[in-house]
């Protein structure tokens, strides 16, 4: 089993050029990964491709344009992009050594003895005989070191340990996260001491880990409809070539070749993209066997960043880009003697899909019931957010009618339960930190933070001078919040800053009762009443507004923002998607239920909140 698993792995990170692992992997813009000096060699094999500045593959022969033609040949292979995560799979396969065998204990190796190691220091990384086990456990500074036992043939984590580049002596445990930097204790002193984020890479270890699970997972699935798609195009292609041997005309063969050939392309795309998300799921679950900081940290900023890129690996150029959904063959059985005659038996018919407007439906992963022990009446579920709380997916909804905040997760396969009971009937629910939510109680004009653990806590109320029903953070400073009429700025003593109400001599809102902050700090706000949607800065400016009429009139509640920047819009029984520039998207998509808060992760799923249920959606 475990040679079979080393061996697919092995597979995954063998160049097809030299037949060796990788060294230095670069990725051509046809998703095809080489070493980058195989690279180099293949294209002073190519005259043709030095003439047109171009680097074609070694195996499917697709070019990629060099961003620097200019410089010599010799360095266009340095300017292509190199292949995170084969690079780290082969960093991580380094890592984990078998170990078992005659190994010498490594503190007695440098006292001149060769004694046979008994155990390992995961911490310090040295094998270590019975004698000097007993080391590390007596000495204070290392009685926490995890000691394995290494009799018999057994697996150790090899923890791998970055040094920081500048400042040699100190190994790196802290992140930034203002900065999205790894960085070691003096780094963070003289270069991060304004940054307001930085924490260790052991704090956000449970919250990197469920978030590549999640990835690993969303990949698995696509995997299984890229798998699905091959299998039906496969027979699609074998049904044409078929009926191509019975049809014996040069007209019937010249189409049949010409969509066969499109589908195979097709399945080659695909089978391209499934080896892409393969190689990412094994580098992924590399990352979570190994349990080492710098392996999962890694595995979750090529995530982060982008430098997987979940989407399809199709060309875009090309002239058609719309994908073969069906062939179908019709006979035509009212002209017979004609088609005899002319020797036409039939036409092909090709439909397409088409990818602008026909999108798949929600689909429905799971529903919550909002009603929990303690609840006098119904349950009236307004807003809605979700956190990652030490690894737990822990969704937060305000209950206006029964006047509480509730918190819903699973621990150890049991859905758990959390209630939070307030003064007044609370509205609006936004993050504020990983752990910390805030909360709008409109009818006390007060605002509550609550720590989530994942239950429920309350931390400090504030009282302000209005009375306000939706919230967003805009950062750890200042906060937006809705009132009649108006948008304020906050401070997060409760004190407005600035007040936002008119644009043109124009009245904004009459009550935005909900909002949302996009990824350029921008605030969204739902307003019911106004039926719009408006897009303003954190000083008040009006950046766009949307307010359709007539039969596409909005009639909008909570709002939410995908990790695309795109944003979703509860609208009566179903979510309304527009562009991060204000532009409907596609709209009328029924979810199933009267959406009021709704909050979209990164995994392109939607958690929407009705009167007294949350409905986990996955809508993209």
């Amino acid at each position: 089993m475990a040679t079979s698993r080393a061996e697919k792995v092995t597979e995954f990170l063998t160049c097809v050029i030299c037949q060796e692992l990788y060294t230095d992997p670069c990725t051509l813009r046809c998703d095809h990964t080489f070493c980058r000096k195989c690279v180099t060699a293949y294209i002073q094999t190519r005259p043709d491709a030095v003439q047109s500045k171009t680097i074609p593959c070694a195996f499917c022969r697709q070019d990629t344009k060099v961003p620097h033609p200019s410089r010599p040949v010799e360095e266009w292979a340095g300017q292509i992009k190199p292949s995170t995560i084969i690079q780290g799979l082969i960093d991580t396969q380094a890592d984990i050594v078998k170990t078992g065998s005659a190994s010498c204990c490594s503190v007695c190796e440098k006292l001149g003895e060769t004694t046979p190691g008994a155990s390992w220091c995961s911490e310090c990384q040295v094998s270590l005989c019975k004698r000097c086990a007993k080391m590390p456990v007596a000495n204070p500074a290392s009685h926490d070191h995890e000691i394995c036992d290494l009799s018999g043939e057994v697996k150790v984590k090899r923890r791998r340990k970055v040094v920081c580049r500048e400042h040699k002596d100190e190994v790196i445990k802290l992140v930034c996260k203002d900065c999205h930097e790894a960085v070691c204790q003096t780094c963070c002193v003289i270069y991060h001491r304004k940054c307001e984020s930085v924490v260790t890479i052991q704090s956000m270890m449970p919250t990197m880990k469920y978030h590549l699970r999640k990835n690993a997972e969303h990949l698995s699935k696509k995997i299984h409809r890229k798998h699905t798609i091959v299998q039906k195009t496969n027979k699609k292609v074998s049904g044409i070539e078929k009926n191509k041997e019975k049809q014996l005309m040069n007209e019937v063969k010249d189409i049949t070749d010409k969509q066969t050939k499109q589908l195979k392309a097709d399945v080659k795309l695909e089978e391209i993209e499934m080896q892409m998300y393969r190689q990412h799921c094994e580098f992924i679950d590399q990352a979570l066997v190994s349990d080492c900081e710098m392996d999962l940290y890694d595995a979750y900023q090529a995530w982060e960043s982008g430098a997987v890129d979940l989407g399809d690996v199709r060309d875009t150029d090309t002239a058609d880009t719309r994908r073969i959904d069906d062939i179908r063959f019709t006979p035509d059985t009212d002209n017979v003697q004609h088609i005899l005659d002319d020797l036409q038996l039939g036409k092909i018919d090709v439909t397409y899909q088409d990818q602008g407007t026909c999108l798949p439906p929600p689909l429905l992963v799971d529903t919550i019931d909002g009603k929990m022990a303690g609840d006098e009446v119904e349950p009236d579920l307004r807003d809605i957010t979700v956190l990652i709380v030490d690894g737990i997916q822990t969704v937060v909804v305000t209950d206006r009618r029964n006047k509480c905040v509730k918190s819903f997760y699973t621990r150890n396969n049991q859905l758990c339960q959390s209630r939070l009971p307030l003064d007044n009937s609370p509205r609006g629910v936004t993050q504020m930190k990983e752990n910390q939510v805030m909360v709008a109680v409109p009818d006390s004009s007060k605002i509550v933070t609550v720590e989530v653990t994942p239950d429920l806590v309350l931390l400090s109320t504030i009282t302000t001078s209005k009375a306000y029903f939706s919230l967003a953070v805009l950062r750890p400073s200042s906060l937006a919040a809705g009132g009649v009429a108006c948008v304020d700025i906050l401070d997060m003593g409760g004190h407005v800053l600035r007040s936002v109400t008119t644009h043109n001599n124009e009245t904004l809102f009459a009550c935005p009762d909900y909002m949302c902050v996009n990824n350029k700090g921008n605030i969204l706000v739902s307003d019911r009443w106004e039926q719009s949607v408006t897009c303003v800065t954190s000083e008040g400016d009006v950046v766009w507004r949307y307010a359709p009429t007539g039969d596409g009139s909005l009639d909008p509640f909570g709002i939410s923002t995908s990790p695309t920047g795109d944003i979703l819009l509860a609208d009566i029984s179903k979510v309304t998607r527009l562009t991060e520039t204000g532009d409907c998207v596609t709209d009328h998509k029924d979810i199933g239920c009267d959406p009021w808060g709704l909050y979209a992760d990164r995994h392109d799923t939607l958690f929407v909140c009705d009167e007294g249920q949350i409905h986990e959606v996955n809508f993209m």
